[in-house]
């Protein structure tokens, strides 16, 4: 795993540097766990915080790799993006 984050900065390995990944790993859980109806009322409550925290920061995260993303492309469109199709030579 890398300990950098996509904007380069480096991760300290506190709870709001979580990647991604780890963001939605951890979304799965409280989904999971908020679907079990096992779950006291103030208890649902903190996880589903938890996870409208954890959703808003992969948002960030998102839109912050798509800004890379048109970045590297140019804002002039000087790299044409296209569907790749299974004869791309990319093995599925």
């Amino acid at each position: 795993m890398s300990d950098t984050t996509v904007d380069g900065g480096e991760r300290d390995g506190g709870e709001d540097e979580l990647s991604l990944e780890e963001r939605l790993r951890r979304l799965e859980e409280i989904v999971r766990d908020l679907e079990g109806g096992d779950v006291a009322l103030e208890r649902g409550l903190a996880l589903f915080e938890e996870g409208v925290k954890h959703l808003r920061a992969a948002e960030k995260v998102l839109a912050a790799a798509e800004l890379r993303v048109q970045e590297l492309i140019g804002e002039e469109g000087e790299t044409e993006l296209r569907e790749m199709s299974s004869g791309d030579g990319v093995e599925e």
